[in-house]
């Protein structure tokens, strides 16, 4: 609900389309600074306070965010932004992984990505109807439609602080003293932290942080660049948004039969043929084809990325050293972040020397370079 916000406030204090993406940027970069760090901590603590802080930070940054009058305070408090999102994904995606028994992680991480598609799907929904379906933001003959964009803007960044504040009503006493307990002797059973690159170099960890990058990186792609194609084919915005929509109704239906589909086919296997399927659909969003074959290739795309994301923190968590888990899933975190700084500005790249559409083939050869690297990369059996 932020995100888009940050965006049409940014647009009603006079940025343009560059200025617009380096405050997205600011969001992604400062936190890998402190990924590692905090999953170090997490590996040898309590991983439940980040939640609450993660919350708190978030909080904070929309706020204060909804009160900047320039851009320089609007991509600072952006940043906080991102700060509090990534202490709590790390705290709440080691929760899960802590207590969650052999063989549960699949069932588990889906069921913790489902609430991820959820607000993917609704959260942007009522931004753009708290901002008033965008007026001012396409820049009006006018300043009054921009102030007005502003305001709008401004209350949509303090109704998500609002709405991000009520999180910390379900995170009382979410954590297990028993697991966490069994989390720190794990980790102090070696003489030291894990050194990352012994993390890196275990079997699985690399395929996973990659594949993890490939998938999240064509899917914020994919949502930045079909509005652009759309206005490219004469596509009303509002199919535009109908059509997003499906993608993201599409991961959760993925997400919710994730776990007797690994169990079918095998987690490996499921991975290479998602990103593989991925790939080839992204390639075809290239060519123009009626809005219903449109629509039909972005549920099936929807699908196939939906699986990726909790395939890949499976993956990744046991893979991992067990007294490093938190640490190794902060790596793939920052592996994200850098796929959400790199990939929108390559695709920038690419579509102004080739067309809007060109981008997605870029996003097919991502997928299809996952989908190698995960065929290579047999993980280690899953350990009790």
């Amino acid at each position: 609900m932020a995100r888009p916000a940050v965006s049409y406030h940014a647009l009603a204090l006079g940025a343009d389309a560059r200025a617009v993406g380096v405050v997205t940027a600011v969001y992604a970069l400062l936190p890998l600074a402190v990924a590692v760090p905090l999953g170090r901590r997490t590996d040898r603590g309590r991983c439940g306070p980040l939640l609450p802080l993660g919350v708190a930070l978030i909080a904070a940054g929309c706020a204060l965010s909804g009160t900047a009058d320039s851009l320089g305070p609007l991509a600072a408090w952006s940043a906080l932004m991102g700060l509090g999102h990534l202490a709590f994904v790390i705290g709440a995606q080691s929760l899960v992984a802590r207590q969650s028994g052999p063989g549960e992680h699949d069932r588990n991480f889906g069921h913790f990505t489902i609430g991820a598609s959820l607000g993917q799907l609704v959260g942007p929904l009522l931004a753009g109807w708290l901002v008033g379906g965008g007026t001012g933001a396409s820049g009006g003959a006018d300043g009054a439609s921009a102030g007005a964009a502003g305001l709008d803007g401004s209350f949509a960044l303090f109704a998500s602080g609002a709405l991000a504040l009520c999180a910390v009503l379900s995170l009382w006493r979410i954590e297990d003293r028993a697991v966490v307990a069994r989390a720190a002797r794990d980790a102090g059973e070696g003489e030291g932290p894990v050194p990352v690159s012994s993390i890196l170099r275990a079997r699985g960890v690399p395929a996973g942080i990659f594949t993890s990058l490939a998938v999240l990186s064509a899917t914020d792609v994919l949502t930045a660049y079909l509005p652009v194609v759309g206005e490219e084919r004469g596509i009303a915005p509002a199919l535009v948004g109908v059509l997003l929509s499906l993608r993201a109704a599409a991961s959760v239906a993925s997400r919710l039969v994730l776990p007797p589909m690994a169990a079918w086919l095998g987690r490996q296997t499921l991975l290479v043929v998602s990103c593989l399927l991925g790939a080839v659909l992204c390639v075809l969003l290239a060519v123009p084809v009626p809005v219903w074959a449109l629509a039909l290739a972005l549920v099936l795309l929807g699908f196939c990325l939906g699986v990726g994301q909790p395939l890949t923190m499976t993956t990744v968590v046991q893979a991992a050293p067990v007294g490093a888990r938190s640490t190794a899933l902060a790596l793939r975190l920052t592996g994200n972040r850098l796929g959400q700084v790199a990939a929108p500005a390559g695709a920038g790249l690419v579509a102004g020397v080739a067309g809007a559409a060109a981008p997605f083939v870029l996003l097919g050869a991502l997928l299809l370079g996952a989908s190698g690297t995960a065929a290579r990369s047999r993980p280690e059996p899953e350990r009790p």
